[in-house]
């Protein structure tokens, strides 16, 4: 029998409910380049598995007893302890929000299909970022902080750090910010993806930016460009 491929995903599980965690499990594990490594039933238990596993991918409930899935992304983040994607049943705007704020890499619905758990453990195993469709315009409106309390739109001085950008990076982060993919931009600016994948990497790298999903709120907080209207 041969070794199992070394490039396997590795896959933390947190959620208070078995049987979530089983079902995940099941998807999960049928899948040639995932491994489970491990599974935890509260924040706190899942910063404990992941030192003990050191996962790749963290799948985070948001509910759940001692330590909420917010927290406990922090904490993870924080530590350098894997990427998280939250998966809840909860299609909330704070929970989505305080997630990303706290450094979660994707978010997922659980009525999400199997296709779209295994492309968002893919995506944020890869150091990308995945967000399901009908959240990612709350995201960008909600977090960019478009709006006032009185609801007029807030100017805000460019960031300092822009002028670190060449022009193209810059063209690079404006596209970013409008939710274009590598092939996309290729197209857009008449580039080799190779080239874009380097731009890409450098804006992130001159921003301190973590991934895709940082860069598209940067994009819209430096005011590069504007949340369409409804």
């Amino acid at each position: 029998m041969t070794d199992p491929p070394m490039d396997r995903l590795r896959v933390l599980l947190v959620d208070d409910h078995a049987m979530v965690r089983s079902g995940f499990a099941m998807v999960l594990s049928v899948e040639d380049d995932i491994e489970v490594v491990g599974e935890a039933a509260d924040g706190l238990e899942a910063i404990e598995q992941a030192r003990a596993t050191r996962p790749d991918v963290v799948l985070m409930d948001v509910q759940m007893p001692r330590m909420d899935g917010i927290e406990a992304t922090g904490h993870l983040v924080a530590d350098d302890l894997g990427h998280v994607v939250i998966v809840t049943t909860f299609d909330r705007d704070d929970y989505l929000f305080d997630a990303l704020r706290a450094g979660a890499s994707g978010f997922l619905l659980k009525n999400a299909g199997p296709e779209q758990l295994l492309d968002a453990v893919r995506a944020a195993g890869r150091g990308h970022a995945l967000l399901a469709p009908e959240v990612t315009r709350r995201v960008i409106g909600r977090m960019a902080g478009k709006d006032d309390d009185r609801g007029d739109r807030v100017e805000r001085p460019e960031p300092e750090a822009l002028r670190h950008l060449t022009a193209r990076e810059r063209e690079v982060l404006v596209l970013l910010g409008r939710g274009l993919s590598n092939a996309e931009i290729a197209a857009e600016l008449v580039l080799g993806e190779a080239t874009v994948k380097t731009h890409v990497s450098n804006v992130l790298a001159k921003l301190h930016l973590r991934d895709r999903v940082q860069a598209v709120i940067y994009a819209y907080e430096a005011g590069l460009i504007l949340p369409a209207e409804d």
